[in-house]
């Protein structure tokens, strides 16, 4: 049966809407503009925790959102996205951790940046962590299709970078002595840059995944290794190439970000829209839809 012939019978509708991520973007920057003032307002430390969380987690989440609203053919609640959002991203963080502390050279300095080559490994680990914790949380889903990988994989990503992002702003938070001013520049910018890093790399990387698993058993043939490689190259450059192109910056009321940032963040989002496109009309052609809710 036709899809548009299906959705359209009497007494079925669409269980999902397009307004969810835009109502939960403007909640969420109410809550963090009145937050931010009060505690500015008021110095009470007791507020920071509250500021950051909020500051850290809006943008990944309405990214996450953002991407389940505007498709109906995945067959993930969303119970489980939240679940793979927080889980996978603590999983992710986790083991991204452990294998740094292990494999990454010590730098001279604390204020070294990195190489390119140490960005890149960085690039492999973080990803290599984050898609185990998608493999993780997948182990016992039946049904696999690639939009429900790109799915997974964006709540992984955006869960892992909320919790990296909270911590460099408790990081910053220290090294400025206490100094509210410069953990909220930190999560500002990293909130800005979120939609362009983590969530994407993971969900194309998902996507790949899910689009080769055969009978609930996944393959991690040459597709997937190429995209595994090509997603670490980009997390690489993005650490590590905006050192080489330091002149080259864009300047948003007073933030800078590094042009290379921009572009290869756009690269991102570009092969995502891609991946996404074709990953909706892969679940069509298929016919493999989800149950619709019927009306009362």
């Amino acid at each position: 049966m036709d899809q548009n012939t299906f959705l359209s019978q009497p007494g079925y509708y669409m269980a999902r809407g397009h307004r969810g991520c835009l109502s939960t973007f403007l909640l969420g920057i109410i809550l963090f503009v009145a937050t931010a003032l009060v505690l500015i307002f008021t110095g009470n430390p007791n507020l920071y925790p509250t500021v950051i969380i909020i500051g850290n987690f809006l943008i990944p989440i309405v990214f996450v959102v953002f991407l389940y609203d505007h498709q109906h053919l995945s067959s993930l609640s969303p119970e489980t996205i939240g679940r793979s959002f927080g889980i996978g991203g603590i999983l992710g963080v986790l083991g991204a951790s452990i294998f740094e502390t292990i494999l990454l050279p010590r730098p001279a300095s604390p204020d070294q940046g990195l190489t390119f080559s140490t960005a890149f490994l960085v690039g492999l680990i973080e990803e290599g962590s984050k898609i185990l914790a998608v493999i993780i949380l997948a182990r016992r889903m039946q049904a696999r299709s690639q939009i429900d990988g790109l799915l997974l994989g964006a709540a992984v990503g955006m869960g892992f970078a909320s919790f990296e992002s909270t911590g460099y702003a408790f990081t910053a938070f220290l090294a400025s002595q206490g100094h509210i001013t410069a953990s909220l520049f930190s999560t500002i910018l990293r909130g800005l840059l979120a939609p362009f890093g983590h969530g994407t790399w993971t969900a194309i990387l998902g996507a790949t995944l899910f689009r080769y698993s055969e009978r609930g058993r996944f393959h991690f043939g040459l597709p997937f290794i190429l995209t595994y490689l090509f997603v670490s190259v980009l997390h690489g450059l993005w650490d590590g190439f905006p050192l080489f192109l330091f002149p080259f910056i864009i300047d948003v009321s007073g933030i800078d970000i590094p042009l290379a940032s921009v572009i290869i963040g756009l690269l991102g989002l570009a092969i995502l829209t891609i991946f996404y496109q074709r990953a909706i009309r892969q679940r069509i052609l298929t016919g493999q839809l989800p149950p619709l809710n019927r009306l009362p």
